[in-house]
């Protein structure tokens, strides 16, 4: 997985002649507002920004639901708006088609508004137009929005990379009343993005030499946040599923799209990225996986095999028996695999070793020893879905 030269943070907070250890970094987005209904006042909160001509970057989907009462807000408070459809994956041609097209019209900030590769290919123009950028999530499947930094994928969906930006968003703007009509499955998913977030900031505050995204060393506050953020989900997750079910917004709600997006995002980006992400970010080298599982279900595979990594099959256990009650994957053939697939797994297990971040892990790491964990973890999980059941999963596969 390559690293953008386009700007290097570790070059700015932990350059390689420096003579004293990595700083502590805490890395944040100015303002983060969530509530049913803050998409209607995008336009008000660019007051805060002094911006009076947007670049509106929606997927096709958001342009359908979303579209319309984000737009009258701009139009309300006499903002004006040019809008662009995202095709549907973060990659290098995408970013410079949007980005030449906005750069002819004198815009001010970009607004992108969708899923993760949608508001990751908003950063990555705003990055190169020099402009604020406000993220106006209408998913909870993942912790992008918050965070200064895309994910760059191949056309097919293949991940590629990661591009830093020395900015994070302006503005984070999510509104619940949107996560709550959403398919249940894309908040579920988002909690297995963000289960990880402190399995991985834990790894990285014991681990003396394990550094964060931008070079940095993890915060207390960050490690903190994580933690929070997994309690949260443990004792808010199901409750938070089921008002998605029943499209309505409640506290548990509120509380999990927070985890999902702000509490998730803070402590991934300056806490720190381990074994988790690692094994995540390599299925996508699978066509078929790639193409029917989301991001935060790979991620609940990847914490899974992480935890089997550091020993902690107790600790794995209750992680399984809350994916499975949610209705994450806890097996291989949870995501159509399975452990006699030997190329697959060995496609998975030397791939991981090429992620940026799986040196965070306090043990060598090999392709071995990659392997054995995600074979660890696919047994651990059999045994779970065995005794908790795999309604939840059946229900939101389809």
């Amino acid at each position: 997985m390559e690293v953008s030269s386009s700007y290097l943070p570790q070059a700015v907070f932990a350059p390689q002649d420096q003579d004293f250890p990595a700083p502590r970094v805490f890395i944040s987005p100015q303002r983060y507002i969530q509530g049913r209904g803050v998409i209607h006042s995008v336009g008000r909160y660019l007051s805060l920004m002094q911006a009076r001509r947007a670049g509106v970057l929606m997927s096709q989907r958001s342009s359908r639901n979303e579209g319309e009462p984000l737009l009258a807000g701009l139009r309300s408070a006499g903002v004006d708006a040019v809008a662009s459809t995202f095709q549907g994956e973060c990659t290098s041609d995408e970013i410079t088609t949007h980005t030449t097209a906005f750069s002819e019209e004198r815009i001010d900030c970009v607004i992108a508004a969708g899923g993760g590769k949608c508001i990751d290919t908003g950063k990555a123009i705003a990055f190169r137009l020099g402009i604020p950028v406000v993220v106006v999530p209408t998913l909870a499947s993942n912790d992008a929005p918050c965070s200064a930094l895309s994910v760059l994928y191949s056309p097919e969906g293949i991940s590629e990379g990661v591009e830093f930006y020395p900015n994070s968003p302006a503005l984070v703007v999510v509104d619940t009343d949107i996560i709550a009509a959403d398919p249940e499955r894309y908040l579920v998913a988002g909690m297995g993005d963000a289960m990880a977030t402190w399995y991985e900031a834990r790894i990285c505050l014991l681990n003396p030499a394990a550094v964060t995204a931008v070079g940095a060393r993890p915060t207390l506050a960050s490690c903190a946040i994580g933690e929070v953020c997994a309690h949260t989900l443990f004792q808010e997750g199901c409750a938070a599923a089921a008002a998605v079910s029943a499209k309505t917004v409640n506290e548990a709600l509120e509380s999990v799209v927070e985890a999902n997006t702000l509490l998730s995002g803070l402590g991934f980006e300056s806490g720190g990225l381990a074994g988790a992400h690692a094994v995540a970010q390599s299925y996508t080298a699978i066509p078929h996986v790639r193409a029917n599982y989301l991001h935060g279900e790979m991620v609940a595979m990847g914490t899974l095999a992480q935890l089997m990594m550091e020993s902690r099959p107790e600790e794995a256990i209750r992680v399984a028996e809350f994916f499975a009650t949610v209705g994450l994957p806890v097996h291989l053939g949870q995501l159509s695999l399975a452990a006699s697939d030997t190329d697959a797994i060995d496609l998975v297990s030397e791939a991981a070793l090429g992620f940026p971040f799986v040196s965070n892990m306090p043990m060598p790491v090999t392709t071995e020893f990659v392997r054995s964990a995600i074979l660890e973890a696919h047994h651990l999980g059999l045994s779970v879905s065995e005794r908790v059941g795999d309604s939840a999963y059946r229900r939101l596969q389809g």
